[in-house]
């Protein structure tokens, strides 16, 4: 945490330019104590968490497994931009908020309520704000993601799961996200390639050869989604997938 302070603090003096930058000089210059420095420093790491926030988004929730998985659908049905970028995007963050949500209430529990109370420092909070999601990474995190970027640093195996590093955990969690992402697409697309194959052999045979397949194959594409329940299916296998 004073090494990330010290960051900060040289950001400000090496980028005067910035107004953010001078109004923050500013407050610690005129300063009347420690405290009143420290609540500014407080205030500018907050703004900091603030900017990388879609980053941790990505990187430490169940977001990336979700929104892959759906485009994947929509590629699979050859609907083109339906439903159109915005709609899966919106749809797989509140799916990931709907996933998380023990989690974010035990950060709220463990961590930021006592921090707003002032039962605990900065870098308890922290602790306590991590551990959750710690604990969610490395449910769905495998040994074998693990292990390869363990062999990759040349680091040796910790000995329990607190051990091991976050920096570490966050990479092979992005890889087993990946990794599932892509085989739940793969199953994904496998009834839409029948039906595509199916399509293009009748119109072979039929010596229709200059139509597109596509053409006469998207609306028994989308008649099959519809009539499986699709939608359905889809999302209670991405819920259930996390637990």
């Amino acid at each position: 945490m004073r090494r990330a302070l010290g960051l900060v603090l040289l950001a400000v003096l090496l980028f005067p330019g910035f107004s953010w930058a001078q109004e923050i000089r500013l407050n610690v210059g005129n300063a009347a104590g420690p405290e009143q420095i420290s609540t500014t420093l407080q205030v500018l790491v907050l703004l900091t968490v603030l900017s990388i926030a879609p980053a941790i988004l990505l990187m430490t929730t169940g977001f990336t497994r979700i929104v892959i998985v759906l485009s994947f659908v929509r590629q699979a049905m050859g609907t083109q931009q339906m439903p159109p970028n915005q709609v899966i995007i919106g749809l797989s963050l509140f799916l990931t908020f709907f996933i998380m949500a023990p989690v974010l209430d035990q950060i709220n529990d463990t961590a930021l309520q006592p921090y707003i109370k002032k039962q605990i420092n900065q870098e308890d909070a922290l602790f306590l704000a991590v551990k959750p999601l710690r604990e969610f990474m490395l449910s769905q995190t495998t040994e074998k993601e693990i292990g390869l970027l363990l062999d990759i640093a040349g680091r040796e195996a910790p000995a329990n799961r607190d051990e091991l590093s976050t920096m570490t955990l966050v990479p092979a969690f992005m890889l087993s996200e990946l990794k599932r992402a892509f085989q739940m697409g793969f199953l994904i697309y496998v009834p839409f390639l029948v039906i595509d194959m199916v399509v293009a052999s009748v119109l072979m045979s039929m010596g229709m050869m200059m139509l597109p397949p596509v053409i006469i194959s998207l609306p028994f594409k989308i008649l099959l989604f519809v009539l499986a329940d699709g939608w359905n299916l889809v999302i209670s296998s991405l819920v259930r997938s996390f637990y």
